[in-house]
């Protein structure tokens, strides 16, 4: 059964509509994931570090593409519910070929700012030459990396949530399979572990771009246009907080790094990795969800249906409180699996991975709110707000905190950052959305 997203959203027609989403974004995650698991195992635990160490600075490559899709998508979406289906088309297409100039502006800087910025941060001799060759080997990939954040939320909004899940995990599969290959088997170390994450990267960004580029049943399709800069900059402007909450996490994981190797040193940088990734997974089925819900909420809110608008507030609270439920449980049931996983050749580093997992855990239970309500003031088209919350969220608590509470609790007061900085922005989305019941019409 197609599901349209002019239609009314069950409990079970929005998990059905969201689940292909979400496994865009875990299958995401997974890349980095897979790389962490080969390279600790096969290259050892400086190379290990390496990657962690660079990889906020990575990840960071893609937002642009995710500030597009998500701006984007609410923009395009908006248009479909107001029946401008043309409009629609010329503003995809337009974003698509932009995004494309910005790839491959982040290649060029990336090849000369990855070694200074890693200096900056404190990498040092091997280390410091292990976080280069990762970098740029990944980083030639930024312009199909930036079209595949940029085409997850696209996928949605023209109504094929499903091929985007068929992309991304032939991606993620390719991530995998190299990775075994050229790590397990060639041995080729770091080299070997970024060449399979830049080749799953280019599968995920090109193939819908050829998608698009040719007659299909969706709803877009990617046609001539031109540039209009009141366009981008309304897009820009609503996707600003999925911009800023990709910057400021890649900067609050500088920070992170910096104040571990001050704490703990490479071991520190180690274990944070292997928390990260895990995050990763599960903050991306936020992220999944947020996404896939954000073009329904943006034409039901084009079509003026204040009464789904509440009711998909109220299913996805529900459903969020579920997941962060379970997420929680489970983080805590894997916190000894998976740093035997990862780190289990040296037993210091497992004992302090695990230890720190079981703290850093607890923040599963309140990331998923915020995260739906920066996507949902998104979807609203209200970028201010959405951009506020991501700013509080991810870069003022978060930096704030892994600055004063190490002072008071050593060590342990880093991996309790990340739980202090979520609740206080739980409790910010509530008030914003409160505030704005009466305007939007969810009340």
């Amino acid at each position: 059964m197609t599901i349209k997203l002019s239609d009314h959203f069950t409990y079970r027609r929005l998990l059905r509509f969201t689940v292909p989403s979400i496994a865009m974004m875990i299958f995401t995650s997974i890349y980095s994931v897979v790389d962490g698991f080969f390279v600790s195992n096969f290259a050892g635990k400086t190379a290990f570090a390496a990657v962690n160490f660079i990889m906020p600075l990575l990840m960071f490559l893609g937002s642009p593409g995710f500030m597009m899709g998500t701006g984007g998508s609410a923009l395009v979406a908006k248009f479909l519910g107001e029946k401008r289906h043309e409009d629609a088309n010329r503003t995809f297409s337009m974003l698509v070929y932009v995004s494309i100039g910005m790839g491959l502006v982040l290649t060029i800087l990336a090849m000369f700012l990855l070694r200074p910025v890693a200096y900056a941060m404190g990498a040092r001799d091997e280390m410091l030459d292990n976080c280069v060759l990762y970098g740029r080997i990944v980083a030639a990939a930024s312009i199909p990396f930036v079209l595949q954040m940029e085409f997850q939320s696209l996928f949605v909004t023209a109504e094929k949530p499903h091929l985007g899940l068929v992309v991304t995990v032939a991606a993620g599969v390719t991530n995998m399979v190299l990775d075994a290959l050229f790590v397990g088997v060639f041995r080729w170390g770091l080299a070997g572990a970024a060449a399979a994450t830049a080749i799953s990267e280019g599968i995920g960004g090109l193939f819908p771009l050829i998608y698009f580029s040719r007659k299909n049943n969706s709803l877009l399709k990617l046609v001539p246009t031109r540039i209009d800069w009141r366009i981008i900059l309304k897009v820009c402007g609503n996707g600003s907080s999925e911009l800023m909450s990709s910057i400021s996490m890649s900067l609050v994981g500088m920070l992170y790094n910096v104040q571990l190797m001050q704490y703990a040193g490479e071991n520190g940088v180690s274990a944070y990795g292997v928390l990260m990734y895990v995050s990763m997974i599960f903050s991306g089925a936020f992220i999944g969800y947020a996404v896939g819900t954000a073009p329904v909420i943006s034409y039901h809110y084009g079509a003026q249906n204040r009464d789904e608008l509440k009711s998909l507030l109220r299913k996805s609270s529900l459903i969020i409180a579920v997941f962060a439920a379970a997420m929680f449980a489970l983080s805590q049931g894997l916190a000894h699996p998976l740093a035997k996983l990862f780190v289990g050749y040296d037993a210091e580093l497992m004992e302090m991975t695990e230890g720190a997992f079981r703290i850093y855990s607890f923040s599963f239970l309140f990331m998923g709110f915020s995260i739906f309500a920066s996507s949902f003031f998104t979807a609203l088209n209200n970028g201010l707000i959405s951009a506020l919350i991501s700013f509080l969220r991810t870069l003022l608590f978060q930096s704030g905190v892994v600055l004063l509470l190490p002072l008071i609790w050593g060590l342990d007061g880093i991996w309790i950052s990340i739980v202090v900085a979520e609740v206080l922005a739980v409790i910010m989305s509530g008030a914003f959305i409160a505030a704005k019941r009466e305007k939007y019409g969810y009340a």
